[in-house]
């Protein structure tokens, strides 16, 4: 009897002892195996990090470091050869005290207001005739975006002076035709900021091409069922097409906005550069007269403060534009 306890009691030892082995990790558990994973890891950062090291060098030397430095000297009087000194708001104050200045802001925001929605509704237009089946579509396609790959340079804008000039073309045909004559657009204080809207409509391609890519987006069955109704030509457009390509108008409108905040070659040009710009500054807009106090006045930090208030103003605008959007941009996601 004795043996036979002794011997169960000596077994149990040997039953707890039979516990299941421990099943192997997954491959990712192995230390070996992760630290190899993360040396493969740190390589491959750092073989991307390398490839896009020119564009890294690129935009720290030349974008975000002169942003930088033209934030510091716009609080300093600096004439881009002596050391700046530090003046605190004074340009700021200055800038706002400057008759010239607020000239430079009102043509601009005329500008804007005036030469973006005649540009837009152009580039609309076209595209609406464009998106019809008709006879050599490439060719107009090709020949209306043409004059968008000249984009703002120096010797359209000398070309468009000389058309718009005393005696030209231009002020040819309004003498006959209108009995109007102003000497030339570009010699006229009222007419010559007129003849730089000209030359931004007159290049509608880029929104073009985007507002011709939008309509080959609209289902065709909704203007089929539009006419079906009885709907007519306007109101097929208004219910139909504009709430389709909103988000389409939405990009150019933000992106046309901005763009005419920046115009500077071709105004500079046309009011015949010299710090003038345009008889009695009709084409000062903000940039040409950033230009004219920085390069030619030589009051860098100047003009440092007034980058920075169009920076502000710039970003102000898109602000309200992307909150503006919520209540005439649809989109397809939105409505699902």
């Amino acid at each position: 009897m004795g043996t036979t306890v002794t011997h169960h009691a000596t077994a149990v030892p040997e039953l707890l002892d039979k516990s299941p082995a421990p099943r192997p990790g997954p491959p990712g558990a192995d230390p070996a195996g992760r630290t190899a994973a993360r040396r493969r890891g740190r390589r491959e950062s750092l073989a991307g990090y390398l490839f896009m090291s020119p564009w890294i060098a690129g935009f720290l030397l030349l974008t975000a470091g002169p942003m930088v430095a033209s934030l510091y000297f716009a609080f300093t009087d600096y004439n881009l050869f002596d050391t700046p000194k530090w003046i605190g708001w004074k340009n700021f104050t200055d800038m706002f005290a400057d008759p010239r200045w607020r000239t430079s802001v009102e043509v601009t925001l005329w500008y804007v207001v005036v030469g973006t929605p005649l540009k837009l509704a152009a580039a609309l237009a076209v595209a609406l005739l464009l998106n019809q089946k008709r006879r050599g579509q490439a060719f107009y396609r090709a020949a209306f975006y043409a004059p968008s790959l000249i984009g703002a340079s120096v010797s359209i804008a000398i070309v468009w002076k000389a058309i718009f000039s005393d005696d030209a073309i231009v002020d040819r045909t309004q003498r006959a035709l209108f009995g109007v004559d102003v000497g030339g657009w570009t010699g006229d204080p009222d007419w010559i900021i007129y003849s730089l809207v000209a030359l931004t409509v007159w290049q509608f391609g880029a929104p073009m091409v985007i507002f011709l890519a939008g309509l080959k987006q609209v289902p065709r069955e909704l203007y089929e069922a539009a006419e079906v109704d009885g709907a007519g030509t306007w109101r097929r457009f208004w219910n139909i097409t504009l709430p389709m390509i909103s988000p389409v108008l939405f990009f150019n409108v933000l992106l046309e906005t901005i763009h005419s905040f920046q115009i500077f070659g071709s105004a500079y040009i046309l009011g015949g550069a010299g710090g003038t710009c345009g008889p009695a500054d009709g084409t000062l807009v903000y940039t040409c007269y950033l230009y004219v106090q920085g390069f030619e006045n030589s009051r860098m930090g100047f003009a440092s403060a007034m980058a920075w208030m169009l920076l502000l103003a710039v970003g102000l605008v898109t602000a309200v534009l992307f909150w503006s959007q919520r209540r005439w941009v649809h989109y397809e996601e939105a409505a699902r």
